[in-house]
């Protein structure tokens, strides 16, 4: 099991935008865009039906994902994180989940924007590795 720092729980409370990477069925990548944040020792991000990436998910999964600092002030390269690990899909609760994380990506007391969402699925990662840019890992 990976240790997950208090710099990277900081990092990620910051509402930093998420890359996530899933495999098509072809081994390619696929990549799109995601909130995500830590549950306990998990990565926790959420999704609505009919998205390419829970084909990919319930295929294979093996995840990546990648968050780009939203501030960097320094002559060294931007701060970056990435999360690898597998992804486990439940159904429901997609709503809860958005508007915990819009907190992080919207404000202080914002909820997520779209009301009358259908359930849709929580994907839950055990993450295997983290490394990138910052205390978490290379300071180039």
């Amino acid at each position: 099991m990976v240790v997950i720092s208090s710099e990277v729980r900081e990092f990620l409370s910051k509402g930093p935008l998420g890359h996530l990477v899933t495999l098509d069925s072809e081994g390619a990548p696929h990549v799109t865009l995601t909130w995500a944040g830590l549950e306990g020792d998990e990565l926790v991000f959420a999704t609505f039906p009919d998205q390419h990436k829970l084909e990919n998910i319930r295929r294979d999964p093996r995840i990546a994902v990648s968050f780009e600092a939203t501030e960097h002030s320094g002559p060294k390269l931007h701060p970056y994180l990435v999360i690898e690990g597998r992804a486990r899909l439940t159904e429901g609760g997609a709503l809860a989940v958005m508007d915990r994380l819009a907190e992080f990506y919207i404000g202080p007391g914002s909820k997520f924007g779209w009301r009358d969402a259908p359930p849709g699925f929580v994907i839950h990662v055990t993450i295997d590795r983290i490394y990138g840019v910052g205390p978490w890992g290379h300071d180039f």
